[in-house]
């Protein structure tokens, strides 16, 4: 298979950082305990990783080319894979924010630099289409896997324990492993280099496509749809532990079950789209995601879930709320195919960075909005409040379809 080691590589860096990313929430909870912080505290960690998200992809967009899109990758690889193996030896609070905060950083460099790759190293639209949809798949997989790693690790009987840490040392061999698969191989740039361009034109034209009224709609979609997104996975391991008393492995467990739901939303969603439109399918899954909050939410009211030992015998709402994966699943990619298919392709690249902006943003208020809820009203007012944002969107999703077909956006 041609470009095999750079496939591999790609792979492998996904998987990584689907594991280290969402990691955010088990981190959450984990801190939590080793550390006698608060929920509104141990929230912080989101943000770390978001807002370097955010941050290093606006700096880093206009001039990735002339890093190139290989030796990006491989800093961040290298420098991920260092963290990796040094944060078990620093079991502190500070220690775990700046690993996100490293995390958030590389993770810009990967998704840049992977999405730019796939166009190099695919012949035609259609390998294009199907290695992109493997690559997400990957981050999927990992997404599910990472509860199953970290709750290997993690030590019922004492609570306090940092042993959790040590699923760093796993993850970073895995980087390793990414790293020198794409050390070894070739990857011809050269076709790109012409890109390489002055800053400043994409910083400015970057501000004046988020002046239009069509993207500033779709600017509050991506914002509080990630904002409903992160508040749950964030704190769904929280909630399993605190408000359904689930033992601690068994409640980072069960929360795979989002990720599964997740997964398997987005297939169904493949589907739906085909023969329904697009604006209909997304109104009815928010609808749905805020009927499984009214139905969850009183399951959770009277569940205790201290005697628990297995899948079999945990309280019924550990099973039901995580299905509001199933609908909140296909948004966010119908969304971001919506307003990239209403722009020129010119403008996709600033597109590509506004959409990671804005939602890594959306990501960050909704951990820390959700964190200090928990603290303060506790964790079932806390999913309550997800029906306030879900509301919220509908509303953003109806202005930004009415604005779609109106929208004359040049080149």
């Amino acid at each position: 298979m041609q470009n095999w080691r750079i496939k591999i590589s790609l792979f492998l860096n996904y998987f990584v950082f689907a594991i280290l990313l969402n990691s955010s929430g088990i981190a959450i909870k984990q801190v939590q305990n080793n550390f006698l912080v608060n929920s509104q505290a141990a929230a912080w960690i989101d943000p770390c990783k978001d807002l370097s998200i955010a941050i290093l992809s606006f700096i880093v967009a206009s001039f990735i080319v002339k890093i190139g899109y290989k030796r990006a990758m491989l800093i961040a690889l290298g420098i991920v894979s260092a963290s990796c193996f040094v944060i078990p030896n620093v079991p502190q609070f500070i220690a775990i924010k700046i690993l996100f905060v490293v995390v958030g950083a590389c993770f810009a460099l990967i998704k840049m630099s992977v999405y730019s790759t796939i166009g190099i190293i695919t012949k035609d639209s259609n390998e294009h289409i199907r290695f992109m949809n493997f690559i997400e798949s990957f981050f999927t997989v990992g997404n599910f896997a990472l509860y199953f790693i970290f709750s290997f690790y993690i030590d019922n009987t004492h609570p306090e324990s940092t042993s959790w840490l040590k699923s760093y040392y796993l993850i970073g061999g895995i980087s390793i492993i990414a790293f020198l698969l794409l050390l070894t191989s070739t990857l011809d740039e050269s076709s790109i280099q012409i890109s390489a361009t002055n800053l400043k034109p994409d910083f400015f034209d970057m501000f004046k496509l988020m002046m239009q009224p069509l993207i500033l709609s779709f600017i509050c979609c991506a914002f509080f749809y990630v904002l409903i997104e992160q508040s749950i996975q964030n704190f769904l391991p929280t909630f399993n532990e605190k408000v359904l008393q689930l033992p601690s492995k068994l409640s980072i467990q069960m929360a795979s079950i989002l990720a599964a739901s997740y997964a398997l939303g987005r297939f169904l969603a493949g589907i739906v789209l085909k023969k329904i439109q697009w604006f209909y399918v997304l109104i009815s899954c928010l609808i749905l995601a805020a009927g499984m909050v009214l139905i969850a939410m009183p399951l959770a009211q009277n569940a205790d879930g201290r005697n628990a030992t297995t899948w079999f015998n945990a309280p019924i709402a550990t099973y039901i709320f995580p299905l509001i994966g199933l609908f909140l699943a296909p948004i966010y990619p119908s969304i971001n195919s919506a307003i990239l298919s209403s722009l020129p392709k010119t403008k996709h690249g600033l597109m590509s960075g506004l959409i990671i902006v804005f939602s890594a943003i959306g990501g960050s208020a909704g951990s820390l909005i959700t964190g200090h809820i928990f603290d303060a009203f506790g964790g079932k007012t806390a999913f309550y409040f997800s029906l306030i944002p879900m509301t919220i969107l509908i509303i953003c999703l109806t202005v930004f379809k009415r604005l779609q077909p109106k929208s004359k956006l040049s080149e």
